[in-house]
């Protein structure tokens, strides 16, 4: 069995979705074992609650002014310690971070190295993913820049800013019409879906990272064994759907 954490400052769907793939049987050998957050008052944390999930509050960096850069990194190597510490003393195996709004520093991306992962909302996480790209921005983004499609992409975490190996990616098309609001509602409902495979293909070491790219294994009908036990959720995720 795998222990997980999930870093989220903000609503918590992805955390949802992720807890409930693992009460759903959906992930199997996996436990969500502790929600860290660097907001205390984030949503998320009552979703966490009413789960019985252990939930640490670790003050971070974003949204704060420092009176210098030397302090700001202090303060962030303050942060990534205590989660270094928090992770070590909750025995946990795999991170995934989901909106989480706090870049991770040299430190805690070595020790949790292809350990930690991190979903963006786009297909593009070159031109549409980096430093300040976050939220409805990224979907504001990508129909500024006329794209015809875009969707998720879940990657390793290193020291880079959404640049790590990509492990999967789904994709949405772009609708005419569409508003940053309207696309990332469709893109959230294929994040849901995932997060939660790309971390199921993670503990069953089905994937390889070599020379920054991933290569995954797909043998012994896998996906298709995946996408059986997964249909529970996306049939309780069409419920919950509004009419269009």
């Amino acid at each position: 069995m795998k222990r997980l954490a999930v870093f989220a400052s903000g609503r918590g769907s992805n955390f949802r979705a992720i807890v409930d793939h693992a009460r759903m049987n959906i992930l199997h050998d996996v436990e969500v074992g502790l929600l860290v957050t660097n907001d205390a008052a984030a949503p998320v944390v009552d979703i966490a609650r009413k789960n019985s999930i252990p939930a640490i509050h670790i003050e971070g960096i974003f949204g704060k002014k420092f009176p210098s850069k030397q302090e700001r990194e202090r303060a962030r190597n303050e942060f990534d310690q205590k989660a270094i510490d928090t992770l070590k003393e909750n025995r946990i195996d795999l991170v995934a971070l989901a909106g989480f709004m706090q870049v991770l520093g040299p430190s805690i991306v070595h020790a949790y190295e292809y350990r930690t992962m991190n979903i963006h909302p786009a297909k593009d996480v070159r031109r549409f993913g980096g430093p300040g790209m976050f939220g409805e921005r990224v979907h504001a983004a990508v129909l500024s820049a006329g794209e015809k499609e875009s969707g998720c992409t879940i990657h390793y975490v290193d020291e880079s800013v959404d640049g790590g190996p990509v492990i999967l990616q789904s994709i949405v098309p772009v609708e005419i019409g569409d508003t940053a609001e309207s696309l990332a509602h469709r893109i959230l409902i294929q994040e849901h879906r995932t997060y939660s495979k790309a971390i199921q293909l993670h503990v069953d070491n089905r994937l390889k990272v070599l020379d920054r790219k991933v290569t995954i294994d797909w043998s012994g009908n896998w996906e298709e064994d995946w996408n059986r036990r997964q249909e529970a959720f996306i049939r309780s995720q069409m419920l919950l759907e509004p009419a269009a």
